[in-house]
């Protein structure tokens, strides 16, 4: 992609979504990093001109930039009062358009700032989070439950990077290359061609049909494990002194009273309120992620939007149509719900409940171990921003087997109870998608008065070429 030589190029940071691009730009003169007669950019003929615009990009412009841009080269509006049809092809992004997208979405940021305190865990820390590097995006408590499939015209991929260690400690030296391809070295071919996302009512909104994951197009699916986001909330009750009791059968659960000394059962949390706050936690997960991916369309120059208008049953594979497999998640049908219960890609993405775990108790053991073993944030042996690391990542609040039996012991219930896990809410969740197309400027110039789309999206032909 780049040059050895050329991996290093002068330090600033990325303005806005998840200052990415640290070493661009910053100890270069403001009329040296000008579009015209940039003797920088003439020295370094094999990076387009609009990655410098995209490092430069003020925050303030690109949230005020920010507009779903939908008719990409390609597409056609076949009548109405926005009628028109492309004269171009659709054209797929560039390798590092694509990378500088889904780094944005995804990527890792470094190390993940642990909570500090707690009056209630002291002298131990909080031991809260799920994951021990930082990303583009927040997550609630540091669980990080969410990963990313996305798919173009030539696949459909995976890209975790939840647990992903991370890949830089400082800003000022960032090595472009080495940072992307850390990231484009966990990308996982899961199959060829374009994933099959029909145009029709079943599938997908309408208002979409001729827009949506059109050729040319990259889609990002983020993708939440709601199961394992449940058990890492319960983990927190129990860390706190507390329990559920079930308020869909209005009953306390069962068990739980052997444990009067570390919780408090006589007050204990409805179920059903808890299962939807961490259905809105992950949501929090999926939209920021896009979100900040949307910033990043704004700098790079490409059109594209957020958006929720695509069947998440037709796009994980559980649409009950055999010509959609998606991708190709298991999901089953249980009795008196009309909604598939999808749990899993196995070996790929898999909840934390069954089948892709025997017992309710080993999902939760696989969380503990998350936290405490071999690159957790709570591992003393874990890298981290801390001075003193190790002694800070060792001291959070322990978790026991008895711990273990507690949480255990409600996750068991709902599972046994609903014949399934989570009991009211999906196991796997998605919602908001993220697109990038090269936009047809032809369409914004005919129908819209000046100002339709910015000056990276004028010079986009231009600047990466």
């Amino acid at each position: 992609m780049f040059e050895t030589s050329r991996r290093r190029l002068l330090g600033a940071s990325m303005v806005g979504a998840g200052a990415l691009l640290h070493g661009l730009g910053a100890r270069a003169s403001a009329e040296s990093l000008k579009s015209n007669g940039n003797i920088l950019l003439d020295n370094l003929p094999d990076l387009p001109r609009g990655l410098f615009d995209a490092v430069n990009m003020p925050l303030i412009e690109a949230i005020h930039g920010r507009r779903s841009r939908r008719f990409s080269r390609g597409a056609s509006i076949p009548d109405g009062p926005l009628a028109h049809t492309s004269k171009h092809d659709p054209e797929p992004l560039s390798e590092l358009e694509q990378m500088l997208l889904l780094t944005t979405v995804s990527g890792n940021t470094g190390w993940s700032n642990l909570i500090p305190h707690n009056r209630n865990y002291a002298p131990r820390m909080p031991n809260y989070a799920g994951a021990a590097g930082g990303r583009t995006f927040p997550s609630a408590a540091g669980f990080h439950t969410t990963d990313f499939f996305y798919t173009d015209d030539d696949g459909t991929y995976f890209l975790s990077t939840r647990d992903m260690p991370a890949t830089r400690s400082g800003a000022a030296d960032t090595d472009l290359q080495a940072y992307l391809g850390a990231h484009k070295s966990r990308i996982i071919k899961l199959s060829n061609g374009r994933l099959n996302i029909p145009a029709k009512p079943q599938h997908m909104e309408m208002h979409n049909e001729w827009c949506a994951n059109v050729p040319g197009s990259t889609l990002i699916i983020p993708v939440a494990d709601l199961a394992q986001h449940m058990v890492l909330v319960m983990c927190y009750l129990v860390q706190g002194g507390a329990c559920i009791y079930d308020d869909v059968n209005n009953r306390p659960v069962p068990g739980l009273e052997a444990f009067k000394d570390i919780i408090d059962t006589e007050n204990p949390y409805p179920l059903t309120y808890l299962e939807q706050t961490s259905l809105a936690e992950v949501t929090v997960e999926l939209s920021t992620s896009c979100y900040a991916g949307a910033l990043m369309l704004q700098a790079l120059g490409l059109g594209g939007w957020m958006y929720d208008g695509i069947n998440p049953f037709s796009v994980l594979g559980a649409s009950g149509d055999p010509e959609v497999p998606g991708l190709g998640f298991r999901f089953d049908m249980i009795a008196d719900q009309p909604l598939p219960h999808v749990t899993g890609l196995a070996g790929v993405f898999e909840a934390h409940c069954p089948p892709h775990y025997s017992t309710m108790r080993d999902a939760v053991e696989s969380v503990v171990r998350r936290k405490f073993g071999s690159g957790g944030p709570f591992s003393r042996k874990t890298e981290g921003p801390y001075r003193e690391n190790a002694r800070v990542r060792g001291s959070a609040a322990p978790i026991d087997d008895r711990f273990v039996d507690c949480v255990t012991v409600m996750a068991q219930y709902i599972f046994k109870t609903f014949g399934r896990f989570p009991a009211t809410v999906p196991a796997i969740y998605n919602l908001t998608y993220l697109q990038a197309h090269r936009l047809d400027t032809e369409f914004y110039d005919k129908h819209f008065s000046r100002g339709a789309y910015l000056k990276t999206h004028a010079d986009h032909e231009r600047n990466w070429a």
